[in-house]
């Protein structure tokens, strides 16, 4: 299908956009360009919505939600603080939605740090020792260094929040699922903290 002869249906773009949550011309646009892949279109709108995020980093975010998901009959509790630029844009129901889901994520990964910058040093050296120590012996150093990253970027998957597979959508992680919100609510959006309670724990 070529994309210039290309032209999204209606509800087409109207499926996307309940998928991405992007703006209808954005996802008319990444339609276009993908010549009708969805796939393609969503990749599309991801990037931009990074880059949008990445544009706005230096943006304070002073606004925003403090958003709770209790799970499991009570038992299990989450707190998590979503900032973002405007009271407007808090008051907006997607951005309501990405703070439970963020929340419903923290209740069923358990991640320990918000961020790579969060997590400290001892423990990044630990585990770094660690996975060295796993190396097969007689491999090049440069080798091994790309073994450990591997491995580290595997680590911060499973311990870091933001690095963690979204839980309702692993093809996505948190923070893409971030720069989503960012590409289609139009304002910086940061996750300030957040804690989880179990009863029983400590």
């Amino acid at each position: 299908m070529s994309t210039t002869a290309y032209s999204p249906k209606a509800e087409e773009v109207k499926a996307l956009r309940e998928e991405t949550s992007a703006p209808m011309m954005d996802c008319r646009k990444a339609l276009i360009e993908a010549g009708g892949d969805i796939s393609k279109a969503k990749a599309l709108l991801l990037e931009r919505g990074a880059a949008q995020a990445e544009k706005k980093a230096e943006r304070s975010a002073n606004e925003g939600l403090v958003g709770s998901y209790i799970h499991s009959g009570g038992k299990i509790g989450v707190l998590v603080e979503v900032n973002c630029e405007t009271d407007f844009v808090a008051r907006n129901p997607k951005f309501a939605e990405l703070t439970r889901d963020i929340a419903m994520h923290v209740a069923a990964m358990s991640p320990e740090y918000l961020d790579r910058a969060s997590v400290p040093e001892d423990v990044v050296a630990k585990a770094k020792d660690e996975f060295r120590g796993a190396v097969p012996a007689g491999k090049p150093p440069e080798v091994a260094d790309k073994i450990v990253e591997g491995k580290l970027n595997k680590w911060y998957e499973e311990h870091v929040l933001l690095d963690q597979p979204f839980v309702k959508d692993d093809s996505l992680s948190v923070n893409d699922l971030i720069n989503a919100a960012v590409g289609s609510l139009g304002e910086n959006i940061k996750v300030r903290r957040f804690a989880k309670f179990a009863l029983g724990e400590g």
